[in-house]
């Protein structure tokens, strides 16, 4: 038997949302779920990267969506559950990542970031929980893409590092309220990773430097690290884990 027809890892037919589908942690997460038999809906701000996205990977179901707005949310998610029936997965791959000083970011940054990575954590959470509940045989697994900054202080984080923090906690308080529903809330927390995101910070070659070193396995993560634990977060393997932050991050939570 191979892996991906493992019954405990198996995702064949389950509908599964990504919010910031067309990003850089979101488009790998999209390709390799489909690649297990996922049925994606791709959501996302930007209609370029949307396109970008069903050119590469042919979704189910492409829409335009904003992690911010409740509205947009809603009639995304109520379109996936009438096109294909139900929702049974939902990720968030969506956030910003200003990197600066305390004394001179901007304070707008600073709620741009709180907006994005935590208020819209909740909306995401509950549109897609409320939608779930509705599912005909109940239930469903919610997963955000976090960061080790929730436990890591970094200096200049200090509009991400709360942010990431909050979404840690939000996920505990949600897991522990759907659990009735058999929802369960989890969240992925990986290091520094290569994404368009990190892109320009990386091309500095003194802050890939820190980075890296900041590692113990001494290099920086890839999308594909975080595949695996995105997949047994939503199939049935990942059945009884709930309000946890899986940190998947060559052990920089460790130093």
């Amino acid at each position: 038997m191979t892996p991906t027809n493992d019954p405990l890892f198996d995702l064949s037919g389950r509908v599964v949302v990504i919010v910031g589908a067309g990003g850089g942690l979101g488009q790998p997460l999209a390709e390799g779920l489909m690649a297990r038999g996922a049925v994606l809906a791709a959501l996302d701000k930007d209609p370029a990267r949307l396109k970008a996205l069903m050119s590469a990977t042919e979704p189910a179901v492409s829409l335009e969506a904003d992690i911010t707005d409740e509205a947009s949310l809603e009639a995304a998610l109520a379109r996936v559950a009438r096109d294909l029936g139900r929702i049974d997965g939902a990720i968030n791959a969506a956030g910003l990542l200003p990197i600066a000083g305390a004394l001179d970011m901007p304070a707008a940054d600073f709620r741009a970031c709180i907006d994005a990575n935590l208020t819209g954590g909740f909306l995401m959470s509950r549109v897609a929980a409320r939608q779930m509940i509705e599912n005909r045989d109940g239930g469903g697994r919610i997963v955000h893409l976090a960061s080790v900054s929730s436990l890591v202080a970094n200096v200049d984080y200090a509009a991400y590092a709360p942010s990431k923090a909050g979404l840690a906690q939000l996920v505990r308080v949600l897991a522990r309220e759907w659990a009735p529903h058999n929802i369960t809330v989890n969240a992925i927390g990986p290091a520094m990773t290569e994404t368009d995101l990190t892109a320009d910070y990386l091309a500095d070659p003194g802050f890939r430097d820190r980075a890296q070193a900041a590692i113990p396995m001494g290099r920086l993560g890839s999308a594909g690290d975080l595949l695996a634990t995105a997949i047994l977060l939503l199939s049935p393997g990942g059945a009884f884990i709930t309000g946890q932050t899986i940190y998947v991050d060559g052990g920089r939570t460790l130093v």
